[in-house]
Parts: structure tokens; C-alpha cells; sequence
């Protein structure tokens, strides 16, 4: 199963579009906050899509919830915007609130910096900002031989 993985669209909803159609056979998309209205676009564009959705700190009046935690393919994956783990000043929060949640992976946003980590069993994705020049994203894959995720620039 591939996942696709958004954050901090802030309004650009073209990179999340063109990301989309560049994998067009992954079945879930995750977008971790800070830009409703671009995902709400994305998910009319694309109602073939499963999507979980959470808010960020500029999603005013959002009804997302703050955190979401779901299993796919038997992988529990705790899904946040960040801000309230205090993500830019570390990763020690979020990564104690996913082993709460007995989570496999870990995703969130808010940084605007891509990251890729695994912390003894648990991975850790952080798809950057799908925003600007530098726009990136990020991709969950679940196979049979284990969990692969990576970030890539648009």
C-alpha cells in the first residue's frame, strides 16, 4: 500500500495535485494541517482516495481533530500537525505521544522541513511544506516486507 503524505500547503494546492497524479495508485493520502481548504480541493478532485486529515495552527475554525490515529495493513500510524508537541524544538514529544498510541509510524508537519528518522521501531516522517519553490512530500509504503518512507521534492 502506498500513502501519500502533505503538510503546510498553505493555499498551494497545485503541488498536492500534481504530486497526486504523479502516484496515481496510492490509496490513501494523510495530510497533516495547515491548509483545509487545499485538501478539501484534493479530495473532490480525487473521491477515489481514502484521506485522514488533521489540522495545523493556521486551519482556523478547522473541523479536522488535532490528532488522528488509524491501522492500515496492520501498522498503527499516529498522524498530527506538530505544533502542539513543540516540534521545532525537538522530536522528543511527538515520539513519546506515538509510543502512547503504540504507534508504528509517526507522522506531522508544521516544521517545513522534510525529515526521515526511525527511533527502535518507530519511523518518524515529516513531509516538509507541499508549498513554494521547494516543495515537497512524503510516501508511506506498507508491503509485505516491511514499512519504507521517504520524502521527495516536487
Amino acid at each position: 500500500m502506498r500513502i501519500l503524505v502533505f503538510s503546510d500547503s498553505h493555499g498551494d494546492f497545485t503541488k498536492m495535485d500534481k504530486a497526486v497524479r504523479m502516484h496515481k495508485s496510492a490509496e490513501v493520502i494523510i495530510f497533516c494541517g495547515d491548509g483545509e481548504s487545499d485538501i478539501e480541493y484534493i479530495k473532490r478532485k480525487y473521491p477515489d482516495k481514502m484521506y485522514i486529515c488533521v489540522r495545523g495552527n493556521n486551519d482556523w475554525a478547522s473541523s479536522f481533530n488535532s490528532t488522528e490515529t488509524v491501522t492500515l495493513e496492520n501498522k498503527r500510524i499516529f498522524i498530527t500537525h506538530g505544533h502542539r508537541y513543540s516540534v521545532k524544538a525537538g522530536l522528543y514529544t511527538l515520539v513519546c505521544a506515538a509510543r502512547e498510541q503504540k504507534a508504528d509510524i509517526v507522522v506531522f508537519g508544521h516544521t517545513h522541513v522534510p525529515c526521515t528518522e526511525y527511533d527502535d521501531g518507530l519511523y518518524i516522517l515529516n513531509p516538509g511544506s507541499c508549498h513554494g519553490y521547494c516543495s515537497t512530500f512524503g510516501y508511506i509504503d506498507i508491503t509485505d516486507k516491511g514499512i519504507m518512507i521517504n520524502t521527495v521534492k516536487i
